[in-house]
């Protein structure tokens, strides 16, 4: 499937999330080989002999989001902020069209931009937490 996105010492918050290309990062799904259905992200273990690797469309439309306007309880939340200077975040579904539907982080400037049926891009960034920074998925509007 090619090689791993790394960047120095930063990686993956998990394996096999993403793989890199000549376009870029790709999420990496599986297909299973029952009945060709894809899933996000590839399974692991011993169920990972039932799917093929596949690598994601990038470009998606948004299917659901919502504005986290409050820092969530830790765990699970695992950022490098306290309530002091967490800011407000969007989170929300994108739908690879013939794909999967994926959850992940919507960035944006303005939340008010944001509407059911756009236009999202893959992106891949930096996520800090204690202990270091890991890569993490996220989804941008097509227009930025």
């Amino acid at each position: 499937m090619g090689e791993a996105f790394e960047t120095g010492s930063m990686q993956p918050i998990a394996a096999d999330l993403f793989v890199w290309d000549g376009a870029g990062a790709a999420l990496l799904g599986g297909r299973r080989k029952s009945d060709r259905k894809i899933v996000f992200p590839l399974p692991g273990g011993a169920e990972r002999d039932f799917y093929d690797p596949v690598r994601l469309a990038r470009d998606g439309v948004l299917w659901s989001f919502t504005v986290q306007r409050f820092r969530p309880k830790s765990p699970p939340y695992a950022g490098a902020d306290d309530e002091a200077i967490f800011r407000p975040f969007a989170v929300g579904y994108v739908e690879l069209p013939g794909q999967v539907i994926v959850e992940g982080r919507i960035e944006t400037g303005d939340f008010t931009r944001l509407r059911i049926g756009m236009p999202m891009r893959l992106a891949v960034v930096p996520f800090a937490r204690v202990g270091g920074s890991v890569l993490i998925h996220v989804f941008q509007p097509a227009e930025d």
